[in-house]
């Protein structure tokens, strides 16, 4: 694919809920590819809803996007801080001729609809009040505010080459007239999304596929207004395992969700990389990778799963690549939340490396890593089960042995194998009841390692309690 320079792309989300994790691979496909070719990122706030923007729906999108590491280089931009620029572009377009002021009422423009529908015509606005050579206009109504249209072509095609779909062509005579500014002079979503791709130079517009409907009328307004035409690229949704749109009844949706539910960011890019768009045979892949493999070619048409089993494979793998200190600075408020109890404790960063290795999110290691931060309360009939008279002597003597034996994970192994030994007994035999004395649960990792995190005077006085 010939690419344009310099390549500027933007991602222009509607503050009106959450940064949805099809927006959140919309934003990741721009920014990868504006890194990819060393163009510009911009982030753009579509905010002219006003009934359903809300400023806790933009923060929530920029602490979506700071999480992922998707730093924007200029912006946000605010659709409502350019209202002087809408109106500017508007009364040049009224000077043009390329749009007009339509007094018809809300209800007459639904009556046309209605006699359209009647006779079987695709529903639109009449051009009643469409300026034409020869044509009268209706004298305008008092005290009637008007709208002002787009003065669409009434002849040939909206034809673009989709970098995702290929090409489409829409006729024309399927475009209405529409209002590019409402009666209170506030300019409509289509005619801010033309100008704002024009003003800010955007050469490549990636967006789902809901707005393809759109993309005929926004080419259409920047033509009118003289404005070169970006490449579209428009991605097919994201589905649930079910095959229906990802909802949330699939579970999580709002991207920070997932950090609330113990994923690494480079796990939920990874993943969101591959979800429409592929490199080879590769699965896993830093984000570093990914920004220099990216481009628009390998991108499917088809829609993509969201599958939370391959996103908890990936993060697993992260989890096991991650700094441990790292690791420990994000788990332990949850920790903390628990009740765990830090002081004279083992390393909280020693004991996520032992633990780290079959666990899918940070939630399932701060839970596994408690019984290294809590005083253990073994279950009374467990220990009856497992701490009887006959093993007591073998504990006895391992626990003999801890006073002197040299604090390794293989001085530890190689006594407790003596005692096994000693007494003709088999590793559960001895190892089942250490665990539950030393951290009150039977399945923990290997019991020499843990007996050496958590240290000679602790290990040695809950012993004992027992003996």
């Amino acid at each position: 694919m010939t690419v344009c320079t310099p390549i500027r792309t933007r991602f222009a989300p509607s503050p009106t809920g959450y940064l949805h994790v099809g927006g959140a691979r919309t934003a990741l496909f721009s920014w990868a590819y504006a890194r990819h070719f060393g163009g510009t990122f911009v982030l753009r706030i579509e905010d002219t809803d006003l009934e359903r923007s809300t400023p806790e729906a933009v923060q929530a999108i920029i602490e979506g996007m700071e999480w992922l590491g998707l730093h924007h280089d200029e912006g946000p931009f605010y659709q409502m801080q350019r209202m002087d620029r809408y109106r500017e572009v508007i009364a040049q377009m009224l000077a043009a001729g390329t749009a007009y002021q339509c007094y018809s009422s809300p209800e007459e423009v639904e009556a046309m609809r209605e006699r359209q529908r009647a006779a079987g015509e695709k529903p639109r606005y009449d051009g009643t009040w469409r300026p034409e050579e020869g044509k009268t206009l209706p004298a305008i109504p008092a005290d009637r505010k008007p709208v002002v249209r787009f003065r669409n072509p009434t002849e040939g095609d909206v034809t673009w080459v989709d970098v995702v779909k290929g090409s489409i062509t829409i006729s024309n005579r399927e475009l209405d007239d529409l209002v590019i500014a409402r009666q209170d002079g506030t300019p409509t979503y289509n005619f801010c999304v033309a100008v704002d791709d024009s003003d800010m130079k955007i050469t490549h517009v990636i967006r789902g596929d809901d707005h393809v409907n759109n993309t005929p009328r926004q080419i259409n307004i920047l033509q009118a207004i003289g404005a070169p035409l970006p490449l579209y690229g428009h991605l097919p949704m994201i589905l649930g395992t079910d095959g229906e749109k990802l909802s949330k009844r699939h579970g999580a949706v709002s991207v920070m969700d997932y950090p609330a539910q113990g994923y690494l960011p480079e796990a939920m890019l990874n993943y969101l990389g591959r979800l429409g768009w592929s490199h080879g045979d590769d699965e896993v892949f830093s984000i570093e990778q990914f920004q220099q493999w990216f481009d628009l070619d390998h991108l499917t048409k088809s829609p993509a799963q969201f599958n939370h089993e391959k996103l908890d494979w990936l993060n697993n793998h992260y989890i096991k690549q991650a700094d441990n200190t790292r690791l420990a600075g994000l788990v332990r408020p949850m920790m903390e939340s628990h009740g765990a109890k830090f002081d004279g404790a083992p390393d909280l960063a020693a004991v996520i490396a032992l633990m780290k290795d079959r666990i899918n999110t940070l939630n399932e290691l701060a839970v596994a890593a408690m019984l290294f931060y809590r005083q253990p309360a073994p279950d009374a009939a467990l220990l009856t089960q497992h701490l009887t008279d006959a093993i007591k002597p073998a504990l006895a003597q391992y626990a003999e042995q801890l006073k002197t034996v040299e604090w390794t994970k293989e001085a530890l192994s190689a006594a407790l194998k003596e005692v096994l030994a000693a007494h003709k007994i088999k590793m559960p035999q001895l190892a089942m009841p250490l665990r539950l004395i030393i951290t009150g649960q039977l399945q923990t990792p290997s019991i020499d390692a843990v007996v050496e995190l958590f240290g000679r005077e602790v290990v040695l006085a809950r012993i004992e309690k027992y003996l």
